[in-house]
C-alpha cells in the first residue's frame, strides 16, 4: 500500500520520517491535558490526539487495511468530538442542539466527496491525495472562528489563526506524492507536524474559554 511519497517498499520502517513525526501528537496531547486539568471534554480529546498519534504511527509502519482505520478513526472522533464541544462550549447550546448540528456536519462531511465525485465525474479525493475529506473541517474551524468574532473575539482569533495553520497543513499532505520525483521524502510529515499544534491550539482554545 504506497499512499505516501516516503514510502519506496513494504517494510516496517518504509516511511521512519512521516513514522516518528507522529510524536508530535503525543507531545501536543500531553502539554495540552496539563493545561487542561480539570477540564473532562478536553482532556477526553487529548486522549483522542493520543490516539491520533499511536493510530497514524500504526499506519506508516504496517500500512495495510486495518491500520488505515487506525489512522482514520480516531481522527474522524476528534474532528466531530471538538465540532460538538465548539458547539456547547462556545455558543453555549444544549447537549440535544449540539449534537444535532454535529450530526448534521458530520452527514454533510460525508456527502461532500460523493457528490463532488458525481458533478465532476471523477474522483475528488485522488486528485486531492484524499485531502478532500478534511475541507469540511477547514470551513467550520473558520465558520466558528467568525461566529465568535463579537461573543468572544479572543477565541475568534485563536480559530481563525488555527484554522489557517491547518490549511497550510491539508496543503502539505496535498502536494505529498506529488513532488515525488523532486522530493523523495515528501511533504505529508509536515502535515503530522502542523497538525499536531492545529489540536494542540484547539484543545488550549476550548479550555481557556471555559476558565
Amino acid at each position: 500500500m504506497r499512499a505516501y511519497c516516503e514510502r519506496g517498499d513494504a517494510g516496517f520502517w518504509a516511511e521512519p520520517v512521516n513514522a516518528l513525526t507522529n510524536a508530535a501528537f503525543l507531545v501536543a496531547a500531553g502539554l495540552a491535558a496539563r493545561r487542561a486539568r480539570g477540564d473532562g471534554p478536553v482532556l477526553a480529546l487529548a486522549a483522542v490526539t493520543f490516539v491520533v498519534g499511536i493510530g497514524s504511527f500504526l499506519f506508516h509502519t504496517l500500512a495495510n487495511r486495518w491500520s488505515m482505520l487506525a489512522d482514520v478513526i480516531p481522527i474522524a472522533v476528534f474532528i466531530y468530538g471538538y465540532f460538538a464541544l465548539a458547539m456547547a462550549r462556545f455558543f453555549d447550546l444544549r447537549p440535544l442542539a449540539a449534537t444535532a448540528i454535529t450530526m448534521a456536519f458530520a452527514a454533510l462531511s460525508f456527502g461532500l466527496s460523493p457528490a463532488l465525485d458525481a458533478l465532476t465525474g471523477r474522483s475528488v479525493s485522488a486528485l486531492t491525495n484524499g485531502s478532500i475529506d478534511y475541507v469540511p473541517a477547514v470551513l467550520a474551524l473558520l465558520g466558528v472562528g467568525l461566529a465568535l468574532l463579537k461573543r468572544a473575539p479572543g477565541t475568534a482569533r485563536s480559530v481563525l489563526v488555527t484554522a489557517g495553520l491547518f490549511l497550510v497543513s491539508l496543503t502539505f499532505r496535498t502536494a505529498d506524492l506529488g513532488l515525488c520525483p523532486r522530493l523523495p521524502l515528501g511533504t505529508h510529515f509536515l502535515w503530522h507536524v502542523l497538525n499536531a499544534v492545529v489540536l494542540y491550539r484547539l484543545l488550549i482554545a476550548a479550555a481557556r474559554f471555559r476558565a
